[in-house]
């Protein structure tokens, strides 16, 4: 019903920024939940961020809280996550999903639908 597609991915230095997007297309967001999820290599995907539509609402893992900013264009139907302050810690594949719900849900099998994720890569 909807398809993601991430994209700003890219190499960086510890202290850099980058910024993420996540363009939807098929079904809209309406009240639903976006959220950000990231994999490093031999890690289980963890929760990043989340924004309710509805009202741009965020919320954020303790581990990037004051780092990231989630926001999302309405009109371009895209979910941007500001990552400032980046650490190697931060080296991931970060992957877009949506819930059709507009409950709150930091679980991966909360989300059933996924983005092919963007590399995100922090030297020290």
């Amino acid at each position: 019903q909807v398809q993601l597609v991430e994209s700003g991915g890219g190499l960086v230095q510890a202290g850099g920024s980058l910024r993420l997007s996540c363009a939807a297309s098929g079904r809209t967001f309406g009240n639903y939940i976006m959220g950000w999820f990231r994999q490093a290599p031999g890690k289980e995907r963890e929760f990043v961020a989340a924004i309710r539509w509805s009202d741009s609402n965020p919320y954020y893992a303790d581990s990037v809280k004051g780092r990231f900013t989630i926001s999302r264009d309405n009109a371009k139907n895209t979910v941007h996550l500001q990552m400032n302050s980046l650490k190697p810690e931060d080296t991931a594949v970060y992957y877009c999903a949506t819930r059709y719900s507009y409950r709150w849900a930091t679980a991966t099998d909360d989300y059933p639908y996924w983005g092919q994720g963007t590399q995100v890569t922090v030297s020290s």
